[in-house]
Parts: structure tokens; C-alpha cells; sequence
């Protein structure tokens, strides 16, 4: 067997760490998601938004999309809930598609989580 050259044993064995990153990485949507809080006269629930969704809204904050569920008189959008990673760590993860009606909603607020926010696959609607 010929022998290697620590250079080429270095980048090789960088380059097996690079693709098995990439391999390894789940295949969710590139865009971002935005949470918000959306709460009626009866609970409260949290919606996440991608980067996409928010471009439709006027601001792209949470008076743009109180706007937009008042114009549209409903929304559907992924609700969000903390649940454990296979890893142990808690994170925001979508939970199912839901529809808001603007009638039913009162106040539509930014959410903040120190959490992770996992993106939304659209291939589990």
C-alpha cells in the first residue's frame, strides 16, 4: 500500500467530517421561522411564520399579521409547542396545522423563546 502524506490524510479525513454533517442534517424548509402568540377570550396559542409567510405581511411583525388575519378573517398556520429533540434538548418544534379565525383573536404579540426554533417541513402537513 503507497505510502500518504499527512496533508492529504488531514484533508481527506476533513472532507469525510464535511459530508457526514451535511448527510447527517435533516431536511427541513431553509426559511426561518418567526413565533408569534396569538391569544383569544379563551387560551392562548403559539404560531410560527417562515421568512416567506412574513413577506405576504404588511411589517412583517405582529401587527402585520393581525392585519392580515382581519383582512384575510382566516389563517392557516402551523401552531408551535416545546417537545424534547432525540438528544434530550427542548426546543419549538411545529405541531400541526391549525386555522385562526379573525373573529376569535384578540391579540396577536412577538413570542420569544430561548429555545431552539425548528423549521417547518412542509412535508408533514
Amino acid at each position: 500500500m503507497p505510502k500518504m502524506s499527512k496533508k492529504l490524510l488531514f484533508g481527506l479525513g476533513l472532507a469525510g467530517l464535511i459530508m457526514e454533517s451535511v448527510v447527517s442534517m435533516p431536511a427541513y424548509a431553509a426559511d426561518k421561522v418567526s413565533l408569534f402568540k396569538v391569544i383569544t377570550a379563551k387560551d392562548e396559542i403559539v404560531i410560527g411564520l417562515t421568512d416567506a409567510d412574513l413577506a405576504q405581511v404588511d411589517g412583517q411583525n405582529a401587527g402585520g399579521v393581525a392585519k392580515l388575519l382581519a383582512a384575510k378573517g382566516s389563517l392557516s398556520v402551523w401552531q408551535y409547542a416545546v417537545h424534547k429533540s432525540a438528544s434530550g434538548d427542548l426546543e419549538q418544534a411545529p405541531l400541526h396545522k391549525v386555522g385562526l379565525l379573525a373573529n376569535e383573536s384578540l391579540r396577536v404579540e412577538p413570542y420569544a423563546t430561548p429555545l431552539k426554533v425548528l423549521p417547518i417541513d412542509e412535508s408533514k402537513k
